[in-house]
């Protein structure tokens, strides 16, 4: 069973520091999971990108 709440920000605030000290580390470590993995992504991204080409050097060479 699934359930969509749609909720403002304030109230999501306010929910977050009821939680108990154990929960909201709970959340906290799954935050910061979320922004290792995108951040590795990112990176991973940046250096397929930017790194080294290997080719033919000849073809390379005419293109330009």
């Amino acid at each position: 069973m699934e359930v969509q709440v749609n909720i403002g920000f304030e109230q999501l605030v306010k929910i977050v520091k009821m939680l108990p000290k154990r929960r909201l580390n709970q959340l906290l470590a799954e935050i910061e999971r979320e922004k290792a993995t995108e951040e590795a992504k990112s990176n991973l991204e940046e250096l397929l990108l930017n790194g080294p080409v290997r080719g033919n050097q000849k073809a390379i060479r005419n293109y330009r």
